[in-house]
């Protein structure tokens, strides 16, 4: 039987707790930037459904010489408190027959197709309108707001999109 020489065994427990250290501090900063990363994803989703109104808009004025004039209803409609849907992943349900039978969702020919962490209405008058998306990503009651403003100068149709703070959720 060969005994082991002392010097060859495994790793000793300075070793492991030193290992362990530096995993932890490393999640400690991994994890919060992750985190941050998982809600600006989130984000992207307001922005181009706004921008989506927005060309809309942008046609329907083009054709017109006037925006979209009235007021949408809130769509899709959120069942959670504030702007929280609750729901798998906090995603509010998509109805695009919703968005079909309100008339000026209709006129702008926009609808959600696909489940959304937002919800979208829409005022406008003969020259200026704005688009809203509001949600609660993470339903801690804490609801950001993406504004979309449109403007006629001169006959030329502009749109401008307003995002919230960055850690305003």
């Amino acid at each position: 039987m060969k005994l082991m020489k002392r010097g060859q065994g495994g790793f000793t427990l300075i070793e492991l707790m030193i290992v362990v250290a530096i995993i932890g501090i490393l999640a400690a900063v991994a994890v919060p930037a992750f985190m941050d990363y998982i809600k600006r994803s989130k984000r992207v989703e307001a922005s181009l459904q706004l921008n989506k109104i927005g060309r809309s808009a942008k046609r329907v004025y083009s054709e017109n010489a006037a925006y979209v004039v009235g007021t949408a209803g809130q769509l899709p409609l959120h069942p959670g408190s504030g702007g929280c849907c609750g729901g798998p992943n906090n995603h509010c349900a998509a109805v695009p027959t919703s968005f079909a039978a309100d008339p000026i969702w209709r006129q702008l020919d926009f609808q959600i197709d696909e489940d959304s962490l937002f919800y979208y209405d829409y005022t406008g008058a003969l020259t200026t309108f704005t688009a809203k998306a509001t949600g609660d990503l993470d339903c801690d009651t804490t609801e950001i707001t993406y504004t979309l403003s449109g403007t006629a100068a001169n006959g030329n149709p502009a749109v401008t999109l307003t995002e919230p703070a960055v850690n305003a959720d």
